[in-house]
């Protein structure tokens, strides 16, 4: 194999190796899905791991944020899960009533729900009447 090539190789798996150690330290992401529950929305988020006393949660305005912090255990071998703090601002889908949210933490899924502001009510005709 002629020496650029090789050089050009050994550069590529240098930043590779430096793009896989970026999630073991710094900021990451956790997953979030939002679900309607009729009058409420819940907000979940995975953060296994996470200190439940750096947990934050903040509302304001149409957007809710939540912050925390996973340790790294010491003398790791090898990363993959991504350590260190996050920061995640999510838009709310509809509007909610300020300052409802209600937290709870069970199997690393954080759980908030939030009481909807114009809740959606599901209407069924009484039995004799047409819809």
């Amino acid at each position: 194999m002629n020496e650029p090539v090789l050089a050009r190789l050994q550069h590529l798996m240098a930043l590779r190796e430096e793009v896989e150690s970026l999630g073991t330290a710094g900021p990451w992401t956790p997953p979030a899905d939002w679900l309607d529950e009729g009058t409420h929305l819940r907000l979940l988020l995975d953060v296994p791991g996470v200190d439940p006393d750096s947990l934050e949660l903040h509302e304001e305005g149409d957007s809710v944020t939540v912050a925390g912090r996973r340790d790294l255990p010491d003398h790791v071998l090898r990363a993959e899960r991504p350590g260190g703090t996050f920061t995640r601002t999510l838009a709310f889908p509809e509007p909610v009533v300020p300052q409802t949210g209600q937290a709870t933490l069970n199997a690393g899924v954080l759980s908030v729900r939030f009481e909807k502001r114009h809740p959606t009510i599901d209407v069924h005709p009484l039995e004799g009447e047409q819809a």
